[in-house]
């Protein structure tokens, strides 16, 4: 006789069967987390994208992590920084090089995503480095964060923002 322990197999489980397993949007989080380390550390100690991107795939657990998306932006900042810098400048009150190295991070890594990413919708970079800033920001930094990307996001995707506005 089997008994009912949820242990046993079940073909009747509701469950299905990756649960348990991240989410595409779970892959992207951990991909931002670990790049808004990568291009700290980067910007901190001039290390190469190579060395920076071989090294975190060695000390990281990339299996909850969307690897290619991580790369992505690991390459992707940098490639762009002059652009992603110039959109950024006018949304500051402080000059880029003034700025906490944390939060400078995650608003570089926002402002490529508004800039390059348009299927991730402005709403989701927002919050998504929110979370970044509250997590590896100072004490408020989330806050200057949002601040700027409410500031930065009508003026690269304006009429995506116009239409979820209305």
């Amino acid at each position: 006789m089997i008994s009912d322990d949820s242990d046993q197999f079940n073909p009747q489980d509701p469950r299905p069967a990756d649960a348990g397993k991240p989410s595409k949007s779970e892959k992207r989080r951990a991909a931002r987390q670990l790049a808004t380390q990568a291009l700290y550390q980067r910007h901190m100690a001039k290390t190469s994208l190579n060395e920076i991107e071989a090294q975190f795939r060695v000390d990281n657990d990339f299996s909850a992590a969307d690897a290619s998306y991580f790369h992505d932006i690991l390459h992707g900042v940098p490639a762009n920084l002059p652009e992603i810098d110039a959109a950024l400048s006018p949304c500051l009150d402080l000059a880029i090089e003034e700025l906490d190295p944390v939060e400078l991070a995650v608003l570089r890594l926002s402002t490529w995503e508004l800039l390059k990413r348009v299927d991730v919708p402005y709403r989701v970079v927002i919050n998504e480095g929110i979370e970044l800033a509250k997590v590896y920001g100072s004490t408020d930094g989330h806050k200057f964060v949002n601040g700027v990307l409410d500031k930065l996001a009508p003026r690269l995707r304006e009429a995506e923002v116009k239409a979820y506005k209305r």
